[in-house]
């Protein structure tokens, strides 16, 4: 078969393919070819430096021979078979050491493949649970979620997601849930003061629960930050708040860990970072190091036995996916964890995060940058026409994409939420790297925003 040319791909690419969150109107291609270690090579032969992990998934680089290995290897043995009644080394394997390095508890593994099934997993599960346990709650049927909440695509995701931008036109198509603020720690309530933050929005989560605790089945929440809503960070204890909450009134706690797992905050696990275990875990992107689609839902013995039965009783949880347990997916996610003892990578993070955080305190001087947020290797520089009042700039300026293509010039691939520059590398980034790409950036928002 001849190959096509440069410009037949990219005619093929504007006309033929539908690129999510992306007005395709105004779409200038950029096709990817090539990887290798932290950066991607396009058709013109041009590096980028990956500055989104390809939408916040890789770990270790592109192109880990250790990785690469892993999948050769799989495929010599079996690419996929059903995970509907049957099974396959890798999942079992894989299963086995999750369960191991999650919070203690959390023993059962539904497997999908994506971050948006996995929430839609701990969805159903939780609204099944109250109905089949031993002492039924059938009127647990509603979820409290936060403002500005991003759990996925799906329509349950959607449902509990609170990003107006993104989910208002799909509203007919919703269940309508309980929304808490989102614990904002730049745009804060007035009069709160910054080490009121915590126990107040804690309140506000405390009086829906104590006013429909009977209707609520569970809450979800993104542990720490709330990286779609455009990296908005938590107050220190409100994870922790939260889970006391949730018992308190007798609530299952989803903690949604699809973006901020894997070592993305400097644990394994963000619920880690304040000593939480949910009755839900949702783990989706770095989970295979950025290779393959795969997620999955820890749940625990609680939730599981409530599913048990005979086969007449109907108790089953009738959900799956063809491709959830998939061996290939297992069988890289194994070399990826293997990776994360190996090269010590929860060790290296500390300097990296240090570094960034040099950055981010430089790059926070600049005249129309109004916040810059941190949690571990996640970072987001918030722009604004206005400092003092935080007044944003127009969305029809898209300052925050402008600065993205700005850097794009140097050699750096990253993009924005609205205007906020969303910096999350690679965990195998280096620390000259880091520099390179913190360096561009800052130059980038110079030269949009002087």
């Amino acid at each position: 078969m001849q190959q096509p040319t440069r410009e037949e791909l990219l005619a093929w690419d504007r006309w033929h393919v539908w690129h999510g969150f992306t007005q395709m109107a105004e779409y200038e291609p950029l096709v990817f070819m090539e990887g290798q270690g932290c950066r991607l090579r396009d058709l013109d032969g041009r590096w980028y430096l990956d500055g989104v992990a390809s939408l916040w998934c890789n770990v270790h680089g592109h192109r880990h021979p250790r990785l690469d290995a892993a999948v050769r290897a799989q495929l010599e043995r079996v690419a996929h078979v059903t995970n509907l009644g049957a099974s396959n080394v890798p999942a079992i394997q894989l299963a086995r050491r999750l369960a191991q390095l999650a919070p203690p508890g959390l023993e059962h593994v539904f497997f999908s493949d994506s971050g948006s099934t996995a929430v839609e997993v701990a969805l159903k599960m939780a609204f099944q649970y109250w109905r089949q346990r031993r002492q039924p709650k059938p009127g647990k049927n509603r979820f409290l979620a936060l403002a500005e909440a991003y759990h996925g695509d799906t329509l349950g995701s959607v449902s509990v997601g609170g990003i107006e931008l993104f989910h208002q036109i799909f509203r007919p198509l919703l269940f309508e849930c309980f929304r808490a603020p989102a614990p904002d720690t730049y745009r804060t309530p007035p009069g709160v003061q910054p080490d009121e933050l915590c126990a107040y929005y804690l309140q506000q989560v405390e009086q829906i629960l104590q006013d429909h605790h009977h209707q609520i089945a569970a809450m979800i929440v993104e542990p720490l930050v709330q990286c779609a809503a455009g990296i908005l960070t938590h107050p220190p204890g409100f994870l922790r708040g939260v889970r006391e909450l949730t018992k308190k009134y007798d609530v299952l706690l989803i903690a949604d860990e699809v973006a901020v797992g894997f070592g993305r905050t400097g644990q394994m696990f963000a619920c880690q970072q304040e000593g939480v275990t949910p009755d839900f875990l949702c783990l989706g992107k770095g989970l295979t190091g950025g290779y393959l689609p795969m997620a999955a839902t820890l749940t625990t013995t609680e939730i599981w036995n409530a599913f048990l039965g005979r086969y007449e009783e109907n108790r089953t949880f009738f959900h799956g996916h063809t491709y959830g347990g998939n061996p290939l997916a297992a069988a890289v996610a194994l070399a990826n964890l293997e990776l994360f003892e190996e090269e010590r990578i929860l060790e290296s993070l500390p300097a990296k995060i240090a570094r960034l955080q040099e950055h981010l305190e430089r790059i926070g001087g600049l005249p129309h940058v109004g916040h810059v947020r941190q949690c571990g290797l996640i970072a987001g520089i918030e722009l604004v026409e206005d400092r003092a009042s935080k007044r944003p700039y127009p969305r029809s300026e898209r300052r925050g994409w402008r600065v993205c293509l700005q850097a794009r010039t140097e050699g750096v691939f990253v993009r924005p939420l609205g205007d906020v520059v969303v910096i999350f590398p690679p965990l195998a980034i280096l620390l000259e790297e880091l520099d390179f790409l913190c360096q561009v950036i800052e130059r980038a928002i110079a030269a949009v925003c002087p």
